[in-house]
C-alpha cells in the first residue's frame, strides 16, 4: 500500500489525488487542508456570481468521496501551529504539496500602506468568506475606487463593486458583504493598466460582463486606445486580443455613458504613488506612459491624479511554500524537477508539489489537471522505493500528536447544512459562514 498526503484541497490537490487513485490501485490519499472546508481557489477565490466555475465544485466533490481518498480539513502544515513538514515525511510515503499561491504582490510604491489600500486577493477573500479575510470596512465611506491591474482578477474585483442586490442576492456570498457591497455607496470605478489595451490579460468573455451590468456604464478613451500600435490593424492581432480590443473599441465610439454608476477603463497608466487624505487613501498619482517601440512601455513624465477612497492592486500573486520546504525567493515557488521537489539542486525523497506552488500564479483552473498529472507520473516511477519505507499504517494518530484537530468529510457536511439553514434564515440559498468560530462550531455539531 502506498500511503500519500495531499496537502491543499483545491483544484490541483484534487486532480492530483485523482490522478493517483486512477494509476494506482493500492494508493490511499489524505488530502489535508488548514480550513475546515475543502475546494480551495473554487470555494474562496471564483466570483460568487460565476456559477458555472463554481459548479466544479460537484467533480472536485466526487474525488474527495471517492473510496481511496479521505479528507482531512483543519490541519494546517508548516508554522507555529501546522503540523511539522518534518513530521509529515514520518507519517506517509510522499507528500504532495498544492498550496497555491495567496499573497497578492505589493506595488512597491509610496503610500501603499495606506487605510483602504488593499490587495485585490484580500478583498476577494473578504467577499467569498474565507475565515482569515476580517471585515476591515472595505467600503465604508468610499464613493470612488480604483483598481490597478487589467487581468480577470481585476475585472472580477470590478464587476463586484458594481454589482446591484438583484444579481448578488442568490450568490453564497456573506450576508454583511453582501449588505457592504450593495449599499450603493461606491458610485465610480476606475481600472487602470500601466500598458496598452491589446497587452491586457483579461478574457473576453470576462471583459464582456462589465457592459452588461444594470444601472452601469463603461468609458474607455478613444485616445489610449490609439497610442496602442495593435490598434492600426485590428486583423493582425491573435483572435483573443483582436476580441477585446473590438469591445473596447465599441464602447470607446459610443456616448458617454449617462448612468448613476461609471466604470473607466484606463491604459497606459503606471502608478507611482498612492496619494492620502484626513490619514487614508485619497487617490492614486499615476505616470502617463506610451510604447517604447519594442513591446514595452516607457514613462512620459506626464502625471495625473485620479481620487479614491479605495485602492485595489491586482497585479498578480506570490506563493508562499510551507515552513521547512526548499523555497525560490524571486518566484516565491518551490524548486522542483517534473514535480520533485528539489533542495540544493537534488531531489527530496518523497516530497512534490503541484499547482501554482509548483510553476507559479499561471493557467486557468484547468491547467491544474496536465499539472498534477506530471507530478503524479514522477511521484509513481518512485513508487518502489517509496513504498519499502515503513509509515503508520494509519496517519491520523500522528496528526492529533502532531496537534492537529483534523475534520472529516461528515464535518464538512455538518458545515453544508448549517450554511443552507443559514442562508434559509436569510430569505436566500447557501450562505457560507464566514469566521473561524461559526465554522469550527458546524463541523464539530456532527
Amino acid at each position: 500500500m502506498l500511503r500519500v498526503a495531499v496537502v491543499g484541497s483545491g483544484p490541483s490537490g484534487c486532480y492530483t489525488a485523482q490522478n493517483l487513485v486512477e494509476r494506482h490501485p493500492d494508493v490511499h490519499v489524505d488530502v489535508l487542508d488548514r480550513l475546515p472546508a475543502p475546494f480551495g481557489l473554487v470555494r474562496y477565490g471564483v466570483a460568487p456570481d460565476h456559477e458555472k466555475i463554481k459548479s466544479l465544485q460537484g467533480s472536485l466533490r466526487t474525488v474527495l468521496e471517492h473510496d481511496r481518498v479521505r479528507f482531512l480539513g483543519g490541519v494546517g502544515v508548516g508554522g507555529p501551529d501546522g503540523v511539522p513538514v518534518e513530521r509529515l515525511r514520518e507519517l506517509y510515503h510522499a507528500v504532495v504539496y498544492c498550496v497555491g499561491a495567496a499573497a497578492g504582490r505589493p506595488l512597491g510604491i509610496p503610500g501603499e500602506e495606506l487605510p483602504g489600500s488593499w490587495s485585490a486577493s484580500e478583498f476577494v477573500s473578504w467577499y467569498s468568506a474565507h475565515p482569515d479575510a476580517a471585515d476591515e470596512g472595505f467600503l465604508r465611506d468610499v464613493r470612488s475606487a480604483v483598481v490597478i491591474g487589467v487581468g480577470n482578477v481585476a475585472v472580477d474585483v470590478t464587476r463586484m463593486l458594481m454589482r446591484g442586490a438583484a444579481e448578488l442576492h442568490g450568490t453564497d456570498m456573506p450576508q454583511a458583504a453582501l449588505e457592504m457591497l450593495t449599499g450603493g455607496g461606491v458610485g465610480e470605478v476606475t481600472m487602470a493598466g500601466r500598458r496598452g489595451p491589446t497587452q491586457a490579460r483579461f478574457t473576453t468573455k470576462e471583459l464582456r460582463e462589465l457592459g452588461r451590468l444594470p444601472g452601469v456604464g463603461v468609458s474607455v478613451d478613444p485616445a489610449e486606445l490609439a497610442l496602442d500600435p495593435g490598434f492600426t490593424d485590428l486583423t493582425t492581432l491573435p483572435a483573443a486580443q483582436r476580441r477585446n480590443a473590438e469591445v473596447l473599441r465599441d464602447w470607446a465610439a459610443a456616448s458617454p455613458p449617462d448612468t448613476e454608476r461609471t466604470i473607466h477603463l484606463r491604459f497606459f497608466l503606471r502608478p507611482v504613488e498612492v496619494l492620502e487624505a484626513d490619514g487614508r487613501v485619497g487617490g492614486v498619482r499615476f505616470e502617463r506612459t506610451e510604447p517604447d517601440g519594442q513591446g514595452g512601455v516607457r514613462g512620459t513624465g506626464a502625471f495625473e491624479d485620479v481620487p479614491a477612497q479605495l485602492v485595489l492592486r491586482s497585479v498578480g500573486y506570490r506563493g508562499m511554500p510551507p515552513e521547512g520546504l526548499p523555497s525560490d525567493p524571486v518566484t516565491g515557488t518551490v524548486p522542483h524537477l517534473a514535480g520533485r521537489v528539489l533542495s540544493d539542486g537534488v531531489p527530496v525523497p518523497g516530497e512534490y508539489v503541484a499547482g501554482w506552488i509548483k510553476r507559479g500564479p499561471t493557467g486557468v483552473i484547468g491547467s491544474n489537471r496536465s499539472c498534477a498529472k506530471e507530478t503524479v507520473a514522477s511521484l509513481l516511477e518512485d513508487a518502489p522505493a517509496l513504498e519499502s519505507r515503513e509509515v503508520p499504517e494509519d496517519p491520523l494518530p500522528g496528526l492529533r500528536a502532531a496537534g492537529a484537530d483534523p475534520v472529516a468529510w461528515p464535518g464538512w457536511l455538518a458545515i453544508e447544512r448549517a450554511e443552507a439553514e443559514l442562508g434559509a434564515s436569510l430569505g436566500r440559498n447557501p450562505v457560507k459562514l464566514s469566521d473561524w468560530d461559526a465554522l469550527w462550531a458546524a463541523a464539530r455539531s456532527e
